[in-house]
């Protein structure tokens, strides 16, 4: 398996150039491209809660503010991506529907790249992070200080659909590391399943893994992280729980806890 887009959604601030970096780390093993994908706010968004009638003085003033924001966000994003030296990139500036725009984006790349603030619900591109992830459900990596392709990758694996997916998702990464770690939890899931299926799933696909089953817990997360860094990964591969957006904030006490985290970084599949 191989990748041939990995994509970084950008909003002009300080975490563009970081999130290129580990965009164009990802791409370079593969030979893929990467894609800068200038993600502003939308000035479509605004105009419902202005009302009939909006044009006014300041409501005027506040459209012409956001879009001379998003032309100054746009000029620093570029200059993120100038300052990257891998040859095979682009550079995409969404517009009016800047959602829509992102959502066609994700569907057709391979891996999305974020860093830790949106997905932590910070800044601009955290409702950014939310869509790519739990609406479109694109695999997505959380890029961390340390990050690199090769070394140890840790898959979290209970059995389960999203486990499953994000596994089978990161098989790119585990052709290329020097390491694969299965970790297992089963006191802490309800359901039954055994870690060896996904051993022998990996061993059929030339990756060799190795099964870390952790002791009994209530809560998966806190072991999962502990286990991770024994193993000393560089990645922890986990599926990425979420609950109906009916809060600000919309992924579970598992992943929540992950994302949270300072160390690995992490490949997420919803």
């Amino acid at each position: 398996m191989s990748w041939a887009r990995i994509m970084a959604p950008l909003s002009g601030g300080q975490g563009d150039r970081a999130a290129v970096a580990a965009a164009a780390l990802m791409a370079e093993p593969f030979g893929a491209e990467l894609a800068g994908v200038y993600t502003p706010a939308d000035v479509a968004d605004v105009m419902p809660w202005m009302g009939e009638g909006f044009m006014g003085g300041v409501q005027t003033t506040a459209l012409e503010s956001l879009k001379e924001a998003a032309q100054v966000g746009e000029k620093n994003a570029r200059v993120a991506m100038d300052a990257c030296t891998y040859a095979k990139r682009q550079f995409i500036s969404l517009q009016t529907p800047v959602w829509a725009g992102l959502s066609a984006e994700a569907r057709l790349s391979d891996l999305v790249v974020f860093t830790n603030e949106p997905a932590r619900g910070r800044g601009p591109l955290a409702e950014a992070f939310q869509q790519v992830l739990a609406d479109e459900q694109r695999p997505v990596l959380i890029a961390r200080e340390g990050l690199k392709v090769g070394g140890t990758i840790a898959v979290a694996w209970d059995g389960g659909k999203e486990a499953s997916r994000a596994a089978r998702l990161a098989l790119p990464l585990l052709e290329k590391a020097d390491k694969a770690v299965i970790l297992a939890a089963p006191k802490a899931s309800s359901r039954s399943f055994d870690p060896a299926r996904l051993q022998s799933y990996y061993a059929a696909r030339g990756v060799k893994a190795e099964v870390d089953v952790l002791p009994d817990s209530g809560d998966a997360a806190p072991v999962l992280l502990y286990a991770a860094r024994k193993a000393e990964a560089d990645i922890l591969v986990a599926g990425a729980f979420g609950h109906p957006r009916l809060q600000e904030f919309i992924f579970g006490g598992t992943t929540r806890t992950l994302l949270n985290s300072d160390h690995p970084s992490l490949f997420l599949s919803h």
